[in-house]
């Protein structure tokens, strides 16, 4: 819903002039609309565009040199009146006709229809564009009922440049009848919007599904699925506008993968990734392709891919140079997409251990990340909801991340016949690089730094072990500077540590040491609920995290319990060897 609102009646004036505020080097507000701060030459075709407000940076966004003389603006999901229309397409007249571009929906065609007509009593030539390019709203055969959606921003800008070159209004007119027929958009919907002032959607979509053909006005789809991977998603949105081309049309595409409002740009190329080789493979060639924002629904999720194929004269115009909010650029040049090929990292060639018993503690450590990977995968989403409380929620996906990358590299060192050291720092190094972060860092760093205390010759001891674990707090905390009370991952670490010395100082077992280490850390993670953080950006909202316990602190318990099962079920035994045995040695 829209949090800075004011009077909803006043929302799309109000958002108008703030506009026009800060985009004063390009438009002049006027009743109703803005104008080109600086009008084009005399006796050119003046375009000028509207429709109802809510789509940002459609309409006023378009205008510009190279794009619209004029934006009309109506309020939220409003046709502008025909007196507004008529108002402001009298003061863009610069003497050589009028094109008045909007998109075809009942109240568009009727205001900007009418004005038309008063015009032309008055004397100006005055010709209409209804873009039609959704494909969800009526099949090839009646493409004159169709709604114009995001194809807005290639079409009207396509007009816009042809009458920037200096084209009669006729000429104008062709090719702006020529581009709507040959652009198709087709969208899908995550959720829906909200009018400023209310607090309901205009329609609903399940959670996990999402909505295909949507209108840009809050009109629901047309069908409905579930949310599919991007690469699904992209087959989706690509082969229902490839079903539009004709056989004979040109192959090369202008294209735009468009943002309905509150989609991320990130989400939008990941999506990029996964459409851009379909037109490769299709035999189509990409000419100046745009991602992002261009034609939105308030604050609906969601998103659009539209096409334009071109001819010689629509490429000329696709790239010719534009100044205004929604695109600013010189002429472009250059097709397709660049190639990402990225070079393979050198192979990176391990020492193999000297004894089978080293090669046996290196497979050892690589089942022991593996495990770890899996234990954090399945608390992924519980550790970043705990993480959320006052830090940035992140916590849980960058320990399955770097867990799970720890666990590849470890494997692929131990296959390759390394020894305990290696395995170990070879996955703290994959575990910081993939993990990111502090967190990330802190963990890399720590598992290093225990690798120190092993030995590549033979299967770890309890006594390595025990070193190592020590070698890696006080590493941790070197570099993190956190103390006990801090209510981080040191809660948990130390109180682990000094357990297991303590405990096999005392003569137990490894085994038994390490769990009741284990549940020592466990206990302390849990204690941190009581404490308030006093480290990083979670100090800044700890009262937050008030009753709930450090998420580090928490994953940290979480391993080195996972070790500890690790080493009662005597994981060795699965390559032959009795581990127990070696580790009371």
């Amino acid at each position: 819903m829209t949090k800075i609102c004011g009077d909803a009646s006043n929302f799309a004036m109000s958002a108008l002039r703030g506009f026009s505020l800060i985009h004063h080097d390009l438009v002049r507000l006027v009743r109703g609309g803005v104008l080109r701060a600086k009008p084009g030459p005399k006796g050119k075709v003046a375009v000028v565009l509207g429709g109802g407000s809510g789509h940002y940076p459609a309409f006023a966004g378009y205008v510009g040199k190279g794009f619209g003389d004029a934006a009309v603006a109506g309020d939220i999901f409003a046709s502008p009146s025909t007196q507004a229309i008529k108002s402001i397409a009298r003061q863009a007249d610069l003497g050589g006709g009028i094109i008045l571009g909007y998109g075809n929906y009942a109240g568009d065609v009727l205001n900007f229809g009418i004005a038309a007509d008063r015009l032309r009593e008055e004397g100006y030539d005055v010709r209409v564009l209804a873009t039609a390019d959704d494909v969800a709203s009526s099949d090839a055969s009646t493409r004159e009922r169709r709604r114009g959606i995001a194809g807005d921003l290639l079409i009207f800008k396509i007009v816009g440049a042809a009458a920037e070159a200096g084209l009669t209004l006729d000429e104008v007119e062709e090719v702006a009848h020529r581009v709507n027929r040959q652009t198709c958009t087709f969208g899908v919907a995550f959720d829906g919007c909200t009018l400023p002032g209310e607090t309901e959607k205009l329609f609903e979509v399940p959670k996990n599904r999402m909505a295909l053909g949507l209108g840009v006005h809050g009109e629901p789809g047309i069908d409905e699925q579930d949310v599919p991977s991007p690469e699904a998603l992209a087959k989706i949105l690509f082969d229902r506008l490839l079903a539009e081309i004709p056989h004979e049309a040109p192959r090369r595409v202008a294209v735009l993968l468009n943002g309905l409002g509150s989609t991320k740009q990130e989400e939008l190329f990941v999506l990029w990734n996964a459409l851009a080789p379909m037109f490769e493979n299709a035999g189509l060639t990409l000419v100046a392709p745009l991602v992002g924002e261009y034609v939105t629904s308030l604050d609906m999720a969601g998103c659009s891919l539209t096409l334009t194929w071109l001819d010689e004269d629509l490429e000329q115009y696709w790239r010719a140079p534009v100044d205004s909010a929604a695109l600013r650029h010189g002429t472009l040049v250059g097709d397709g997409v660049a190639d990402l090929a990225v070079e393979d990292e050198a192979t990176i060639v391990y020492m193999r251990s000297a004894t089978a018993a080293g090669r046996q503690g290196g497979a050892c450590v690589a089942d022991v990340m593996e495990n770890l990977a899996k234990m954090l995968a399945a608390e992924e989403s519980s550790l970043g909801h705990i993480d959320a409380l006052a830090g940035d929620g992140d916590h849980g996906q960058g320990m399955a991340r770097g867990a799970a990358a720890s666990a590849r590299a470890a494997r692929n060192a131990a296959n390759a016949g390394a020894g305990p050291a290696t395995v170990l720092a070879t996955a703290a190094d994959a575990w910081a690089d993939r993990a990111g972060g502090t967190s990330g860092a802190l963990w890399g760093e720590g598992l290093r730094a225990f690798s120190t205390a092993l030995d590549d010759g033979r299967l770890p001891s309890a006594e390595q072990l025990s070193q190592g674990a020590r070698n890696s707090m006080e590493r941790i905390m070197l570099l993190g500077r956190a103390r006990p009370g801090d209510k981080t991952l040191v809660d948990a670490l130390v109180p682990f540590v000094e357990t297991l010395e303590r405990e096999l100082a005392a003569g137990h077992e490894l085994v038994k040491a390490w769990m009741e280490s284990a549940e020592a850390a466990y206990q302390a993670a849990q204690d941190t609920r009581n404490m308030l953080p006093r480290m990083g950006r979670a100090k800044m909202h700890g009262e937050r995290s008030k009753g709930h316990p450090d998420a580090g602190a928490l994953s940290l318990a979480l391993c080195v319990r996972s070790v500890g099962r690790d080493l009662k079920s005597g994981m060795a035994a699965q390559h032959g060897h009795d581990l127990l045995h070696d580790l009371r040695a």
